[in-house]
């Protein structure tokens, strides 16, 4: 069976090979964005100005898919805590201006204060895939709950990873192996369910 090309919509060196290792299986051949840029020309970063995931993950699988006119999956995701009210929510990325860590240690900061019980908080994703052959959207949602902790543990995945503690594996999702996150975090949900939905040939591809 020929493999059908799919940009995976990021530049995230952390990310691209997590998702590429949860569709390992399926018959697709992977490409970021970072194997489009070349010395002299660069694609524009797509500005998200939805205010949820699904909306922002849709603008950016439309506006690459269009551009490169190739079956396109594109994900919005971030961290909710309880605690600050839902921040940094769609932010998540862009919360501080900085690396991974500066972003981090900037929730520590703002949590010192809060106490075990009301520290809890949940990682939610939305996957859009869209083909520009015939314009369909599709969109597949997960999410998982957990913990900030007072301190970063684990030096595996990206983004808060380090201080989101999941009770049910007794781990932060820093401290396993990138098979294993695949499995339960929120990302690796929502991208089951994609490949669940692609295997039925439930989708207009």
């Amino acid at each position: 069976m020929e493999k059908q090309k799919l940009l995976i919509a990021t530049r995230n060196k952390g990310k691209f090979p997590e998702i590429m290792e949860k569709l390992k299986d399926l018959p697709l051949e992977f490409f970021s964005l970072n194997d489009f840029d070349k010395s002299d020309f660069k694609i524009e970063e797509v500005e998200e100005t939805a205010m949820t995931f699904k909306g922002n993950a849709i603008i950016k699988a439309v506006a690459y898919g269009a551009k490169l006119n190739m079956l396109t999956l594109a994900d919005d995701s971030g961290l909710e805590i309880d605690a600050l009210s839902g921040r940094p929510g769609i932010f998540s990325a862009r919360y501080v201006e900085g690396s991974d860590q500066d972003r981090y240690e900037k929730i520590l900061e703002e949590m010192k204060d809060v106490p075990e019980e009301k520290r809890t908080a949940r990682f939610k994703c939305v996957i859009a895939i869209y083909n520009p052959k015939n314009q369909d959207i599709s969109t597949f949602e997960g999410k998982i709950e957990g913990v900030i902790l007072q301190k970063p543990k684990g030096t595996s995945g990206f983004g808060y990873d380090p201080i989101f503690f999941v009770p049910e594996i007794g781990e932060t999702l820093a401290e396993i192996e990138i098979g294993s996150k695949n499995e339960i975090d929120h990302r690796g949900r929502a991208l089951e369910k994609f490949k669940e939905a692609f295997l039925k040939n439930d989708l207009d591809l």
